[in-house]
């Protein structure tokens, strides 16, 4: 499994939210398996989204995805500010 994770400042967040479920269908396509939004207790103008994917290339295929098609194109992003941060991780060997 690989998770992306995006985290970015946004204008408001019922705006973004509507914005983010128009693009349910890319999502389930591009092979999403889960997603999680939070937001920091401390600033309402702040998202952090997890989406889960089956391998590494699918998640990177997803953000070359949102780099050029959605988050380029002001239409697409409503209340996005700025260029979001995002990084591919995966789980992690632990020790018993």
């Amino acid at each position: 499994m690989a998770t992306l994770l995006i985290e970015h400042p946004i204008t408001d967040f019922d705006t973004w939210a509507t914005a983010f479920e128009s693009f349910d269908a890319a999502r389930h396509n591009a092979g999403v398996r889960t997603h999680r939004i939070t937001r920091p207790v401390d600033d309402d103008h702040y998202v952090l989204i997890e989406l889960d994917f089956d391998t590494v290339e699918a998640a990177e295929n997803f953000r070359h995805f949102l780099e050029t098609a959605i988050w380029s194109t002001p239409d697409n992003s409503p209340a996005l500010v700025g260029t979001p941060h995002t990084r591919i991780v995966v789980p992690a060997a632990t020790s018993k």
